[in-house]
């Protein structure tokens, strides 16, 4: 069964055929660690979380690199505004210096890495501060400098868009010059409105080059770090649809221009916005969440992946906390009919197994997969052994935390009438045995009757 992903590139689904059959080589942007995470940020982690679990499940090796941008992010990813890592520090009242800025990145790095433990994503091995690796961002300045594809302004070294036909093939080709792009270029020295900083000039603080003390920029960053990682070309890179237009636009015209190569790489993957209110979710606008703001509501942090995973990850999502405790309320009931399952698993049912992959393999259907839960537990003609197998088997890829699910323990006056109701029924009062079962299930607990007895789980 082969693999269909959406590639932003060529704007449709496409066979997915890796360069190196052996391995996948993917890249995904990381956070820019001068604040907290909100859970609009967290959806491009689960995705590529969902993705690369997708690619191990259907026998792929995986090697993902993501960076952790502590340097060199401006507040608009079109060069202008505030270092973001600056006004964190600022807002947090440190002084501006390198050591404080690693301390203030390393905070919230790690709490960046909880939020992903929370939501059961695996933290990739190849996790990269990009302050690290401001050697490697200069000698990729230098190819391009080389081969004439930049010049000196004021304030930093350029990259020459008009001398790359093809520049913003990811997004469709040359955009219009809008307001932000227009007042931009009005403002500075650039050669074109579309015209991207390689490295920006800074007298206060920043590191030593050939063109004068200051940081590189935050597209050099990942294109220097996807190369020494994973080579000149590679398969997947993934990020929120916001970094198409720049962002990534800005990687693959410095990548390719300065190594010579094309495609630099194979499918760009992109997820959708979280909305709050018809506004996507932005530590800027003071409108985001975090994924704590859901603990501290006793909301299980796992319900927000479930409530993700019900859409597809190209499908834009407005949070609202209505639909996120029905999430949570859906995810519990599966809980419960996963643990009242029994302790033993058998075999995986390769029907349902077989329709999983299937699914998955369309472009991370994810609503379809989700759904397949819901068929096995309800299908009588499967033993609950095989059920539990099978339902073990999909969580491979949606994690949601059935494998380390304990058995309930249940009430002493839940477990009395439970008793009660299989003497009534041995009794074949089956009236008595329904009035129980109600009973029972009015104090959010469901009973099954089995060939190896009741069964006991939550609602």
């Amino acid at each position: 069964m082969s693999l269909k992903f959406y590639n932003t590139l060529s704007r449709r689904k496409e066979t997915f055929i890796p360069i190196n059959k052996k391995e996948v080589k993917m890249y995904s942007c990381g956070p820019t660690v001068y604040n907290y995470a909100h859970i609009g940020n967290l959806r491009a982690y689960v995705f590529a979380d969902v993705l690369q679990k997708t690619l191990k499940y259907c026998g792929y090796k995986v090697k993902q690199v993501m960076n952790i941008t502590d340097i060199g992010h401006l507040s608009s990813d079109a060069d202008s505004g505030e270092d973001k890592m600056t006004k964190g520090l600022l807002s947090e009242g440190k002084e501006l210096t390198l050591k404080n800025m690693r301390e203030l990145a390393e905070f919230y790095t790690e709490k960046f890495k909880q939020d992903l433990k929370n939501l059961n994503i695996v933290i990739p091995k190849a996790l990269y501060y990009a302050s690290d690796y401001v050697k490697d961002d200069v000698n990729l300045i230098k190819k391009l400098e080389k081969k004439n594809y930049t010049y000196k302004t004021n304030d930093g070294i350029y990259f020459d868009t008009s001398k790359m036909p093809d520049y913003g093939a990811l997004w469709g080709g040359k955009r219009e010059r809008n307001e932000e792009y227009a007042r931009v270029a009005e403002n500075s020295e650039k050669k074109n409105g579309e015209d991207f900083a390689l490295w920006k000039f800074n007298e206060n603080i920043g590191f030593p080059s050939p063109w004068g003390q200051g940081f590189p920029g935050w597209h050099i960053e990942c294109s220097a770090m996807g190369i020494k990682f994973l080579g000149e070309q590679f398969d997947i890179h993934t990020g929120g649809i916001d970094h198409i237009s720049t962002h990534h636009t800005n990687e693959i015209a410095q990548s390719e221009c300065a190594t010579g190569k094309k495609p630099f790489v194979k499918f760009w993957m992109h997820n959708e916005f979280v909305d709050t209110g018809g506004e996507k979710m932005a530590k800027s606008d003071k409108n985001f969440l975090r994924l704590q703001s859901l603990i501290d509501k006793k909301i299980d942090p796992i319900a927000y992946r479930f409530w993700l995973l019900m859409a597809s990850y190209r499908t834009k999502v407005n949070f609202v906390w209505k639909a996120l405790e029905g999430a949570e309320t859906a995810l519990k009931r599966l809980h419960g009919l996963y643990l009242g399952l029994g302790k033993k698993a058998g075999k995986i049912n390769k029907d349902y197994q077989n329709k999983f992959k299937e699914y998955i393999s369309d472009d991370l259907d994810t609503p379809r997969a989700m759904s397949l839960l819901w068929d096995v537990l309800k299908d009588e003609e499967i033993s609950d052994a095989d059920k539990k197998a099978t339902i073990l088997d999909f969580d491979k890829v949606l994690s949601l935390g059935f494998e380390n699910l304990k058995e309930i323990e249940i009430p002493k006056e839940i477990q009395k009438l439970v008793e009660t109701r299989e003497q009534a029924r041995k009794n074949k009062d089956f009236k008595k045995s329904d009035k129980l079962r109600k009973e029972i299930n009015s104090l959010g607990y469901e009973i099954k009757d089995t060939e190896e007895g009741q069964k006991i789980s939550l609602v």
